[in-house]
């Protein structure tokens, strides 16, 4: 009979994508089993190639668009995923105002905006759907999704009637919000944050003090910026008559978490618990003998909602071994055998050089298989 193997892997950062690691799963795999069967559910937590995962599970398509980047002056040709018969959306904020989209100098948390976000949603709802997910990784912005919510038609106005210009540095002008022309459609659709933070959007655990300075703010703008969510939050709730700032998550992407929740009614979830759900991973790690996962680095985080333990746990429930590889093995994975893991496998050679590791990953995982497969089923017979 031949063997059945369920690959579900997130993506290995700046070497792999999620679907190129399945491509040298499966390699490595039908070398020590020629008629085995495969099959191949790349994964995403919300972050980095979460559109990609969904459009390759569920044989869904690119949908093109320009929007508004980063910088209230930069324009970005760019894409979200459309599934379902065009019924889902999924988007990638970092896709329109993602950090990789600036360069370093260019980092500056008072002016980027989610403008370009908003501008998605909005293709979207022209396209009809009836649901959306957002992933929310990988932002420089930190401005509470004050510029998606433009985008939809929201203004912020200051003591003089006048629309604010809004970044993250401008938030404490705003005085009145204006919902009157925001997108009615917004009410027919659902929509999903996916995303793995559980930040407050403000003080020392929320947006502003814990991720800002990867994008670029000084300890004095972590302040300003601090202050200026608060100052935001305070006139949304005022204005909404409702309070979205201390869920866990309203941090998320600069505060987008708490703009999609307040603007456009959106719910917060788990990121990989909804990629697990859309591509109906349970129903196929049933089907299989065994589950391979992994990623670029598993350590002792790696529990705290990461791809391969959401995958684990399913696995977990239908009994099912999972193996799990990683570019990198850290600090921490022994605890990780107690929830669903079997094997932890690092695919890179003894003293490995680092150039090499990132240029030949997905040899190296293809070979991980073959051994640790052949070690396995060595054991089994």
């Amino acid at each position: 009979m031949p063997k059945t193997f369920v690959l579900a892997p997130d993506s290995f950062k700046e070497s792999m994508t999620a679907e190129q690691a399945c491509q040298a799963m499966q390699r490595g795999i039908e070398k020590v089993c020629p008629d085995a069967i495969c099959i191949s559910v790349p994964m995403a937590d919300g972050g980095e190639g979460t559109v990609d995962a969904l459009i390759s599970a569920l044989n869904g398509q690119k949908n093109l668009c320009e929007v508004t980047g980063p910088l209230p002056t930069q324009k970005v040709k760019t894409y979200f995923g459309l599934l379902n018969e065009v019924k889902t959306a999924v988007i990638e904020m970092a896709k329109a105002n993602g950090i990789h989209l600036i360069e370093p100098a260019q980092h500056n948390p008072l002016l980027t905006t989610t403008l370009g976000t908003g501008e998605m949603i909005k293709a979207a709802l022209d396209l009809g759907v009836s649901k959306i997910i957002i992933g929310l990784g990988g932002s420089v912005n930190n401005d509470a999704g004050a510029g998606m919510a433009q985008a939809l038609g929201v203004k912020f106005l200051d003591d003089n009637n006048i629309q604010v210009a809004v970044g993250g540095g401008q938030l404490d002008q705003i005085r009145i919000i204006d919902t009157a022309s925001l997108d009615k459609r917004l009410k027919k659709v659902e929509i999903m944050i996916a995303s793995d933070v559980n930040n407050p959007l403000c003080g020392v655990n929320g947006a502003s003090y814990i991720f800002g300075p990867q994008k670029g703010a000084t300890p004095q703008m972590v302040q300003q910026l601090d202050q200026n969510l608060s100052h935001f939050a305070e006139v949304v709730e005022s204005a909404l008559k409702l309070s979205k700032q201390n869920i866990p998550g309203a941090g998320a992407a600069g505060g987008l978490g708490f703009g999609l929740m307040a603007f456009a009614g959106a719910s917060i979830h788990s990121g990989v618990k909804i990629v697990i759900e859309q591509t109906q991973l349970a129903e196929k790690i049933a089907q299989a003998e065994y589950v391979f996962t992994g990623e670029g680095c598993i350590d002792f985080q790696t529990k705290f909602g990461k791809t391969p333990y959401g995958v684990a746990q399913v696995a977990k429930r239908l009994n099912k071994p999972v193996i799990a590889f990683s570019g990198l093995v850290g600090d921490g994975v022994d605890e990780l055998y107690d929830l669903g893991f079997s094997q932890i496998i690092g695919i890179n050679p003894l003293n490995f050089d680092l150039e090499d590791a990132m240029q030949n990953a997905e040899r190296h995982l293809e070979d991980a298989v073959v051994e640790v497969l052949s070690n396995f089923l060595e054991k089994d017979s």
